[in-house]
């Protein structure tokens, strides 16, 4: 009798061990599922802070209220620009067409608002008008836009070819006085998401090429000449709503 007795002892005592071992187990797995989860949990999340975080615009300083342009000036008649940094033909313009442009902001007679556009990477070997367009809005944060896209158009780079790299950027914003602060949002590329903004609601608003000039919303053709007939008409109308 004793020795069923202690056979059926036995054979619980095996079975608790059993179940008791299964039950270990058990803890262990969901322990590791859990911590698992934990850890896969926090990557996404930060995975998706970081590519917010890549993705976040931060709006240069004298931005229009739509911030997609740098604004100099604050009169009634709004000119808008879109250029890009390595269009031969927007260098032309430039340079026929800024004088006249600056004595309309000094005569109070025109808001300008010039639109960086990045639409032709393709024709430089290291994205040259996007991290010119970025470098720009460098410059506007320290309050040297126009003197900086000067300086840009008379460096500008031949179609097909490097554009000068960052810190040749840098240098150009030496010399019109651009710092330390300058430097670091280049070298951060701080304005690159920026700048592929300025090139979307570009296109969105129906932009195809470079340079295109609005006076108060309305297309012109021509340089400095249609511009100040444009702005003399635009004068005597109320503004209408733009790409600004």
């Amino acid at each position: 009798m004793s020795k069923r007795v202690d056979h059926k002892s036995a054979a619980r005592i095996v079975r608790e061990q059993l179940a008791a071992e299964k039950r270990r187990k058990r803890t262990i797995w969901t322990a590791l599922i859990a911590v698992f989860v934990l850890v896969a949990g926090g990557l996404i999340g930060w995975m998706l802070f970081l590519g917010k975080k890549a993705n976040e615009v931060h709006t240069p300083a004298s931005a229009n209220k739509d911030g997609n342009g740098i604004v100099t000036g604050s009169g009634p008649v709004i000119v808008e620009d879109y250029i890009d940094f390595i269009c031969p033909h927007c260098k032309s313009f430039h340079d026929e067409a800024t004088p006249a442009i600056k004595q309309l902001i000094a005569e109070n007679k025109i808001t300008f608002v010039t639109h960086p556009v990045a639409y032709l990477d393709r024709f430089s070997t290291n994205k040259y008008s996007t991290r010119a367009s970025a470098a720009s809005g460098c410059a506007a944060d320290g309050g040297k836009f126009t003197e900086y896209e000067d300086v840009l158009f008379d460096n500008q780079p031949a179609e097909g070819t490097a554009g000068p790299g960052d810190d040749q950027l840098i240098q150009f914003g030496s010399q019109v006085g651009l710092g330390e602060t300058f430097a670091q949002c280049v070298k951060g590329k701080r304005h690159v998401t920026w700048a592929k903004k300025v090139s979307e609601d570009a296109t969105e608003a129906g932009v195809t090429g470079t340079p295109t000039v609005l006076v108060n919303g309305k297309k012109i053709q021509g340089g400095s000449a249609a511009i100040i007939a444009a702005v003399a008409e635009a004068s005597t109308v109320p503004p209408t709503p733009s790409a600004s």
